[in-house]
């Protein structure tokens, strides 16, 4: 039986793109757009969902009730009628307004009809004026009374239930409410607020950005038209990966053997009388835990030479240690130097293939070998330039998880400040070298279109940015969308046919019997 592997399903994905392209695009700018009025109303249902209910049926309730205060609105300014006071006290009995739907949304039946004709008794028949309105009618020597409005209704399965007034949008709580805090409840409705605040704002930016977004949808039509013509590409990032996991485990091999490098003074031996000695407390250091990495210490009882027991470093006994170096520091920044050059000569490839596709008469594209000139370009005349670009992003890598050992240090030393202060200034190094990372690899683009060198492509690159910047988010911002589309058809796709495929095994086994009969 045939396997359908997640790259076939990939396959497919790629190829239906170039004809749903604007359909996925626009379906994924709707899905925002959804999330976020769902999301504030979420927070805002939840400010005042009632104990014991979900938030379903609490929104469910302010569905209904908005809807009919919506209709009763519309039908009045339609017939230029005077709305009809909605006030209710107490338990209702004063109500004489045009509630007539429960709740949950059933439709009332009208007074004196339908279930409600074998209620005959005083208090029904003198609302047969009210006709399909809620109402609370009771005498007053009746036991049995309810604490609101409320109706029969049109549903077999629901005799009768409460209403609320129109215009009612948040129900009344009498057991309390799910959420306990006032000051929570208050700030959930703050936030669904401020997130409706966002759709609002998202939806304006989508009309204002239609073009900009129909240029996304062209753009990405032809980064699929340009794969499925040249279906090669796609052993560009394999070949990647397959360079990058070797490079990583003869590094693995190399720097465990550097940091094994102990030297013999690195590793206190000597005995502490106390556990706060040698392992130190929350506050302070101990002998053994002093720098990073840590160890752990041991209670020696065993040793006839002292006079009472000790405390000792475990590593020293053991001989097991780690020291991390200059020699490790100069063997990790050759391991990200070349991780970051690993890629950008993918990315360059990439690059020089679609300019040469792009470039290639229609009637030819796709008979042309793009990868092999561009991989010959990027090995022949760009190879500098790329290594020089990936020693910028190695050098900022670097820092960031130099600061890190740093705070590891910090941490050791409970110096809590500075590791507070380390870690800050990661998230700068982070977020300054996401930034150098695009524009780099807008500069290798610029490099395999253009073939100047690293500073003159990321000069033009940066001033590209710079001057179509809503453009490039724009782009960036869908193509993340429809690699999220594509991630979702995949595994749906493998999930479906994987459940098929088991399906039918086991009907051909259950068949096989009567098959060899």
């Amino acid at each position: 039986m045939v396997q359908h592997s997640p790259a076939c399903q990939g396959f497919i994905y790629i190829v239906l793109l170039r004809f749903l392209i604007g359909p996925c695009v626009w379906c994924a700018v709707l899905l925002v757009q959804l999330s976020l009025i769902l999301g504030g109303a979420a927070c805002y249902i939840k400010s005042f969902q009632c104990a014991g209910s979900s938030i379903f049926e609490t929104g469910q309730q302010v569905a209904v009730a908005v809807t009919v205060t919506v209709q009763v609105a519309a039908t009045n300014a339609a017939t230029g009628s005077e709305a009809t006071s909605e006030a209710l006290t107490g338990d209702g009995a004063d109500y004489g307004g045009v509630q007539y739907r429960t709740k949950s949304g059933y439709a009332c039946e009208t007074w004196g009809s339908g279930v409600a004709s074998s209620y005959t008794n005083p208090p029904y028949t003198t609302l047969a004026g009210a006709q399909n309105y809620c109402r609370n009618p009771y005498v007053a020597t009746q036991t049995n009374k309810a604490s609101t409005i409320w109706c029969f209704t049109t549903d077999p399965q629901t005799r009768w239930e409460e209403c609320t007034p129109v215009g009612v949008i948040q129900p009344v709580c009498a057991s309390g409410y799910a959420v306990t805090s006032e000051e929570v409840r208050k700030v959930l409705e703050i936030a669904g607020y401020v997130v409706w605040g966002f759709a609002f704002i998202y939806w304006l930016l989508v009309c204002c950005f239609f073009d900009r977004i129909q240029l996304a949808i062209a753009v990405n039509k032809v980064a699929a038209t340009f794969v499925s013509h040249t279906m090669r590409i796609i052993g560009v990032p394999i070949v990647q990966a397959v360079v990058g996991i070797l490079w990583i485990l003869l590094w693995g091999v190399s720097v465990s053997f550097l940091v094994s490098q102990v030297p013999a003074d690195y590793t206190p031996t000597g005995a502490y009388t106390t556990y706060l000695e040698a392992y130190g407390s929350t506050n302070t250091t101990g002998a053994c835990t002093d720098k990073w990495p840590t160890g752990s210490v041991y209670k020696d009882e065993d040793n006839c030479s002292l006079a009472v027991s000790s405390w000792r470093d475990m590593a020293a006994v053991e001989g097991v240690s780690d020291v991390f170096d200059y020699r490790f520091a100069v063997s990790f920044f050759v391991f990200l130097w070349n991780n970051a050059l690993n890629i950008a000569i993918g990315q360059c490839i990439i690059a020089g293939a679609v300019g040469v596709w792009f470039f290639t008469p229609n009637a030819e594209k796709g008979k042309r070998g793009a990868i092999k000139t561009s991989v010959w370009n990027v090995f022949r005349y760009h190879l500098g330039s790329l290594a020089f670009g990936s020693f910028i992003i190695a050098v900022i890598q670097f820092i960031r998880y130099l600061m890190n050992y740093f705070e590891k240090q910090a941490k050791a030393q409970k110096n809590r400040v500075m590791a507070l202060i380390l870690r800050c200034l990661q998230c700068c190094m982070y977020c300054f070298e996401q930034c150098i990372r695009f524009l780099n690899k807008n500069a290798y683009i610029q490099i395999a279109l253009m073939g100047t060198n690293f500073c003159t492509s990321a000069k033009k690159a940066f001033f590209l940015i710079l001057r179509n910047a809503l453009r490039f988010g724009t782009v960036a911002l869908l193509s993340t969308m429809v690699n999220l589309i594509g991630f979702f058809f995949i595994v749906a796709a493998s999930v479906g046919l994987g459940l098929s495929a088991g399906l039918a095994r086991k009907n051909l086994m259950l068949a096989w019997p009567c098959m060899a009969m």
